[in-house]
């Protein structure tokens, strides 16, 4: 059943064309890069600032060098920024993604703190335990392939390192269940195809979220590859899931 699952996430992709998972990604968010952080922001009602808060405050081991993957317009690393005296690299595979965040860092003035790259995520260049913590904002269940993307995250963390990743995910009690599945599969991917002119990019959200391995599924994953203690919370009512794990 897990196969089959992460079978399912790997064929779940924005444009069903004949391009890779990964060449759609990148073109999805080379796309909807310049209206991503206000749908962002608007679709979460502003709680996507909490969700990160709340992950990077539970990274309990003072990091120094942080690595935040799929940072896409540098969201987390800002927070982490803010909230830590780490020095951050984020990567993503998007230039246009990686352009607005560039922008914002300039303007926060924090580019002596942050530095980005494009860099492939299942593909990392960078020595072994070269980091203390990483991060991964809604960008996982994008990956081509799981297991390599989280075996590559492993490999460049240092022992005794964390992982903090925050995926969306669904309510499980009645009435909230049933009138975030309303939003989530309906009037968002209507508003985010209007404001972002890409319908599929809104539409792959639903379907990417359905067929993530979520819950202990994912943890098994994280197990898999070599992480210990590791644990999920469940943040605003299970919509979104943060994943914690020690190299």
């Amino acid at each position: 059943m897990r196969q089959l699952k992460l079978l399912r996430m790997s064929k779940v992709t924005p444009y069903k064309s004949s391009e890779s998972k990964k060449e759609q990604i990148k073109s999805m968010f080379d796309n909807i890069a310049k209206n991503y952080d206000f749908l962002n922001h608007s679709l979460s009602l502003g709680m996507d600032n909490l969700w990160r808060k709340i992950a990077i405050k539970n990274i309990k081991n003072n990091p120094k060098k942080i690595l935040d993957i799929a940072t896409g317009t540098a969201d987390f690393a800002i927070s982490s920024a803010k909230h830590t005296n780490a020095k951050i690299i984020g990567i993503d595979i998007s230039q246009g993604m990686l352009d607005v965040g560039e922008i914002k860092i300039k303007k926060k003035k924090l580019s002596s703190r942050i530095s980005l790259q494009n860099t492939d995520c299942e593909d990392l260049p960078f020595k072994e335990n070269s980091f203390d913590a990483i991060t991964a904002g809604f960008g996982v269940r994008n990956f081509e392939n799981l297991n390599k993307g989280l075996s590559e995250m492993y490999r460049v963390l240092e022992k005794n390192g964390v992982i903090a990743i925050l995926e969306p995910s669904s309510p499980k009690k009645f009435p909230l269940k049933q009138l975030y599945n309303i939003y989530f599969n309906n009037i968002l991917p209507t508003i985010g195809a209007l404001i972002s002119k890409d319908k599929s990019a809104y539409t792959y959200l639903p379907e990417s979220v359905a067929a993530f391995p979520s819950g202990e599924k994912f943890i098994k994953e994280l197990e898999k590859v070599g992480f210990k203690d590791c644990k999920s919370i469940s943040l605003t009512f299970g919509i979104v899931v943060l994943y914690l794990a020690i190299k």
